[in-house]
């Protein structure tokens, strides 16, 4: 049995990669190579790229998706827009791509590399940590944030009986007040040729909703967005939630499905129509889409805002992990 550790290419592996991350069982969305060369395209200004695939004989077990910063690795990819980030791994190689990958990055110059972004359930929590610990790498892992998850049930109502008893109170009044004082629907955008507008009504509905928002939609950060909306459709991947009342559009959502969870990736509202709930109404929505549409789960990603509570959030960590070595590199 032969292992090989090969630098290799976005396009290049982009097959076998994908691939892999549909059967890696790890948060997919944010692993694809649609969205790490996304990401790459519109930020890696100064970076050089690090990427690395490991195979035993000819069949692909793991993708390192790394970057060189100075004289770190990371993984490619920013907190700002990267919920999660981690290594791809074949379920039940995890032992030897990581000591194959520590093998290779032995052989680079490097004083750290940094792991940031890791679901509380990373492989590489469990496999690389202990392997470099042991190998004499000095290693801190911290929580970085948390990210809020809710197990979905069969229906709707066994979603509705589980909530505290206060919550379940307070959607079912916001949602009967929306029936009786509104014309309103809820939808999913899904026409590609109508992708631009409805994105342009999305960011326009984020930048309104918080002054928070509207700094954070650069003018990077929105063009990212816009070619990551289009790829994500592409690719299956996108949906993209609007209610609308007296034919409006008051409330968006973009949401991230990748078959088994979907997940609340950014929302805005106008605050006009702050009185009827229509922002938290709307992922309400989202939820019930999800239970209906037999997802397992759905993740609020990163942030502990409070609504994400008040809809049956219960918080997962996320870790940042940094390796470091002694000899300087």
């Amino acid at each position: 049995m032969t292992f090989s550790v090969s630098p290799g290419s976005f396009e290049g592996l982009a097959k076998e990669w994908q691939g892999l991350v549909d059967v890696s069982g790890q948060r997919k969305v944010f692993l694809t190579p649609l969205w790490q060369r996304t990401w790459w395209q519109e930020f890696s200004q100064g970076r050089k790229l690090a990427l690395f695939s490991i195979h035993n004989d000819t069949r692909l077990i793991g993708i390192a998706p790394l970057m060189w910063e100075d004289k770190s690795l990371a993984l490619i990819g920013s907190q700002d827009v990267c919920d999660f980030r981690d290594f791809v791994v074949l379920p039940g190689a995890e032992a030897t791509f990581y000591k194959e990958l520590l093998g290779k990055l032995e052989t680079k110059e490097w004083r750290s590399l940094e792991l940031p972004s890791l679901p509380h359930s990373s492989p590489t929590l469990v496999y690389f940590v202990p392997l470099a610990q042991s190998q004499g790498y000095q290693v801190d892992v911290a929580q970085e944030d948390v990210s809020p998850l809710l197990e979905l049930p069969a229906s709707w109502e066994e979603y509705l009986a589980a909530l505290r008893k206060k919550d379940r109170h307070e959607l079912r009044r916001k949602m009967r007040r929306l029936t009786q004082q509104a014309d309103y629907r809820c939808y999913v955008a899904s026409d590609s040729h109508r992708l631009i507008r409805d994105m342009a009504d999305f960011l326009y509905l984020c930048r309104l909703s918080r002054p928070e928002k509207d700094e954070f939609l650069t003018e990077a950060r929105e063009a990212f967005l816009r070619v990551l909306a289009h790829s994500l459709m592409e690719g299956g991947y996108l949906k993209l939630f609007f209610m609308e009342v007296d034919g409006a559009r008051v409330a968006a959502a973009f949401c991230l499905d990748d078959g088994e969870e979907l997940a609340l990736y950014n929302s805005g509202y106008d605050p006009a129509y702050s009185w009827l709930s229509v922002g938290l109404l709307l992922k309400s929505y989202c939820i019930e889409q999800a239970v209906a549409w037999g997802r397992k789960r759905f993740n609020f990603l990163r942030g502990a805002e409070a609504y994400k509570y008040h809809l049956g959030g219960r918080d997962l960590p996320i870790y940042h992990c940094t390796v470091s070595r002694g000899d300087g590199g």
